[in-house]
């Protein structure tokens, strides 16, 4: 990363860490801890996490760091979701354990075009090494087919499937608050290597595409929690414009990445 991104990256960073956490992970603070607890000690998912670690790096700003939260955030989610269904303590942990390998693997091929779909048939191939029910294999794989944003949103047969797909999508898109101004907006600038007027004039349209997202959650806990992540994620952003414009935009035509 040059040292110009270096240090706006830098200067984000800081003026993230201003703003208070989302409140979902006040008030869910016991789900969130279970689920990172099953996260941890689970074996499967520790022998899939050890796998996944060999293949996704920091691809676009979407490697490991991006998929544990997902995974613990989808997991936590599935079990508030899941007691309110009124599935079993029991159950819903396992549950849980199966959405966290969907984010585990969510964006294994990240890199390509139709990186959902590629994703999916990537998951049921290689899960089937694991000892994962035939029926889980297909959860997984339908939910990592599902949870791109702007796209449709694939009809998923099963109750316990759908919400296993709903969990995964509301978890990624929690990314798109904070966690975007921490680490995905600089690996994406760092890869495309963008010069600074070409981020600057993306990025109002980039702007507009987070906000769109605060419209999009699908289990009723993301859509009540969802966009405080996403309106957090903007504020940090216009507070981040506006360092950039004072420091650097006067003479951002001669920066390049």
């Amino acid at each position: 990363m040059s040292p110009l991104y270096a240090s706006i990256r830098q200067q984000a960073r800081y003026i993230v860490s201003r703003f208070p956490q989302p409140a979902f992970y006040r008030d869910f603070a016991r789900s969130v801890n279970i689920s990172r607890k099953i996260f941890q000690t689970d074996p499967l998912l520790q022998t899939l996490f050890a796998f996944v670690s060999k293949y996704l790096d920091e691809d676009l700003g979407h490697g490991q760091d991006h998929a544990i939260k997902v995974a613990i955030d989808a997991g936590a989610l599935m079990l508030i979701e899941g007691i309110r269904r009124g599935y079993s303590e029991t159950f819903a942990a396992q549950r849980a354990g199966i959405v966290q390998s969907a984010g585990l693997l969510h964006d294994i091929k990240r890199k390509m075009k139709n990186h959902a779909m590629e994703g999916a048939i990537y998951a049921r191939q290689i899960l089937r090494s694991y000892s994962y029910d035939k029926s889980d294999i297909e959860d997984i794989s339908q939910a990592i087919r599902n949870h791109e944003a702007f796209q449709p949103e694939m009809r998923i047969d099963t109750l316990d499937g759908a919400l296993v797909s709903d969990c995964l999508y509301d978890a990624d898109k929690f990314r798109w608050g904070p966690d975007n101004f921490m680490d995905t907006v600089w690996d994406m600038v760092s890869y495309y290597n963008l010069p600074l007027s070409d981020f600057l004039a993306r990025y109002p349209r980039s702007m507009e595409k987070i906000a769109s997202i605060k419209r999009t959650f699908r289990t009723g806990t993301g859509q009540m929690y969802g966009p405080e992540f996403i309106d957090i994620g903007i504020a940090i952003g216009k507070e981040l414009l506006k360092y950039i414009q004072a420091e650097f935009a006067c003479d951002s035509s001669s920066h390049s990445n």
